[in-house]
């Protein structure tokens, strides 16, 4: 699982690198790099408006590689993602999950749990955590790639999971997750400040 992990996160690394014009080098390039992926992780955000500039499909190719790059319990992959970029599809899952912020996106990933894939017994439910995974991965890549997007959570919604079920034709043993919407930003919403060393504790709580 460690391993996993690792090469998961140095997945994440090359491609916020690659995307901010960076290279892993031996000469002291590591220090830019590692400055690289920090930055992006600290200045995500939810972008919620979009231009209607599409986004290429070799980007949303590199999207979903960046989500099947995320640590995963037993090397189960208990993920299926489902890529949309066709407006009438798009509006058809704005209809069913009020909180989209669909109306001017130009694609959207959804990041789907496979409950044949899953472990058994007590492990089952650790596809969430996959999954969860998974969904934080693209959003890292996105960013990276000068997107916005926006986690909209589906699982475990009562009142979501059966309109994207049915808007998207997903099977019974499929549980969609995670609605990521996804375009080129319009706006430029600076990023919230969440450390609070009240939460951290050392040893013991």
């Amino acid at each position: 699982m460690k391993q996993i992990i690792l090469t998961a996160l140095f997945s994440v690394l090359l491609l916020a690198a690659s995307c901010s014009g960076n290279k892993v080098t031996n000469d002291g390039g590591e220090a830019n790099n590692t400055a690289a992926v920090i930055n992006n992780i600290m200045t995500r955000t939810s972008i919620r408006q979009f231009t209607s500039q599409p986004i290429g499909s070799d980007t949303l190719t590199a999207l979903v590689k960046a989500g099947m790059a995320a640590p995963t319990a037993v090397n189960k992959q208990p993920w299926s993602f489902i890529v949309v970029t066709e407006r009438e599809v798009l509006d058809s899952l704005m209809n069913v999950h009020p909180y989209s912020n669909l109306a001017t996106a130009t694609a959207a990933i959804v990041v789907c749990g496979e409950m044949e894939k899953a472990l058994d017994g007590f492990g089952r439910d650790y596809w969430i955590q996959d999954c969860s995974a998974a969904t934080e991965n693209i959003l890292l890549a996105a960013h990276a790639y000068g997107l916005g997007a926006v986690w909209c959570g589906v699982y475990p919604n009562p009142n979501v999971i059966p309109g994207v079920k049915r808007v998207l034709s997903i099977p019974g043993a499929v549980t969609p997750l995670s609605l990521i919407t996804l375009g080129h930003p319009a706006d430029n919403p600076a990023p919230k400040d969440k450390w609070n060393p009240e939460n951290v504790h050392y040893q013991k709580y």
